[in-house]
């Protein structure tokens, strides 16, 4: 039988969260946005009430939680602000390539490191002229006696002027495409390193996006993640865990699109009454919320696949574009409902429109996850 209902642990968990989110997040959310503050704070008080790095295992000291119990509380979380929430998030994408493939020595060093204090990490992979096709990737790598050397530029990179450590991929030839990508790990400070924070973007303003550039970067042998040239599958596994992530914060993002639409619905009053008596807000209203309920079932239905240990390339990939897709239109449809004051930022609706846009591009745009699900149909 299919059932849908959480266990006590889950249910605590949203709680827990949503609290979080209220008291902690939506309190600093327009101040840290319009001033593009990094949430430092916040991400203290979350890993003192145990709300990051969701997927450290418990032999290392964290909580050893599984994709939807981390959509469960990534929803909550960016229900209050995905801009601040984006730094939790980026400690979770750059820790997945460890948990894929990194050695026990760098999984007890690094993971271990995010469970022993507020540390953050970032998953360094595109480029200036390398986004949505990563194979061809730019940054470099030689092997120089026992070590490498890495030179080029990251961009983009959600954590990245912030990190303590990174993941990062380069190829050792470009010719090679995908087959030439490895992918390595390694403290942010080392020398060779160069960081800033990147300033005005349209959303997510609290959260730190950085340039990181490589210039002629020693790294020890053991930097190496995993097996050397393997390190697009790396990515791509990653990515097809973390996809449910981005439902799950499209998702939270959405309902507070709703409630903040269902408050103002009532008490605004045109024509002697409020507006939610006309039934163009409702039809509104209400495709809102039929694609929230879907949104949240496909997000739910991938991380469980993921949990299960299946791959579901095309599944994450579902619920990624329907997700930041139906919150896209959902947030637009939100400041359309608040008319003049939509546009205005002493209104929440315009941020989460800024916010949601966001969505349909980092970790594979909406374009990138079509031609994942075309390839998946057609393939025999």
């Amino acid at each position: 039988m299919i059932g849908f209902d959480l266990t006590g642990e889950q249910t605590e968990l949203k709680a827990l969260a949503r609290k979080f989110s209220e008291n902690e997040i939506i309190p600093r959310a327009r101040e840290y946005d319009e001033r593009e503050i990094f949430p430092r704070d916040v991400c203290e008080a979350a890993f003192a009430a145990g709300l990051i790095n969701f997927g450290v295992p418990l032999e290392f000291g964290g909580p050893g939680l599984g994709i939807l119990d981390t959509c469960l509380i990534q929803e909550e979380l960016n229900y209050g602000c995905s801009g601040i929430s984006n730094s939790f998030s980026a400690n979770e994408l750059g820790a997945l390539p460890l948990m894929i493939a990194g050695s026990p020595a760098q999984q007890r060093t690094y993971l271990g490191g995010l469970a022993e204090k507020l540390t953050f990490c970032a998953f360094a992979i595109t480029e200036p002229a390398a986004g949505s096709d990563v194979a061809a990737l730019a940054t470099t790598y030689r092997r120089d006696g026992d070590g490498f050397v890495l030179s080029g530029t990251k961009h983009f990179i959600s954590n990245g002027s912030m990190a303590d450590w990174l993941v990062t991929f380069a190829t050792s030839d470009k010719r090679l495409k995908h087959k030439g990508i490895s992918c390595f790990v390694f403290p942010a400070n080392l020398p060779g390193i160069t960081r800033h924070r990147m300033h005005g973007k349209l959303g997510q303003r609290a959260a730190d996006t950085g340039e990181i550039v490589f210039e002629d970067l020693r790294i020890p042998h053991d930097a190496l993640v995993g097996a050397e040239g393997e390190g697009f599958k790396y990515a791509m596994g990653t990515f097809d865990r973390s996809r449910p992530e981005i439902g799950a914060i499209a998702t939270g993002v959405a309902q507070r699109a709703l409630d903040e639409c269902l408050r103002y619905s009532r008490s605004r009053s045109a024509f002697g009454q409020p507006i939610s008596s006309f039934q163009a807000i409702q039809f509104m209203l209400a495709d809102m919320a039929v694609s929230i309920e879907a949104m949240r079932l496909l997000t739910y239905k991938a991380a469980w696949m993921v949990d299960r240990g299946e791959t579901p390339n095309a599944i994450s990939s579902y619920a990624k574009l329907f997700g930041s897709e139906a919150c896209m239109k959902i947030t637009t449809d939100a400041v359309q409902i608040f008319g003049g004051y939509g546009y205005m930022k002493e209104y929440p609706v315009e941020k989460l429109m800024r916010d949601a846009k966001l969505l349909q591009i980092y970790e594979g745009t909406s374009q990138i996850q079509h031609v994942v699900i075309a390839r998946d149909l057609l393939k025999d």
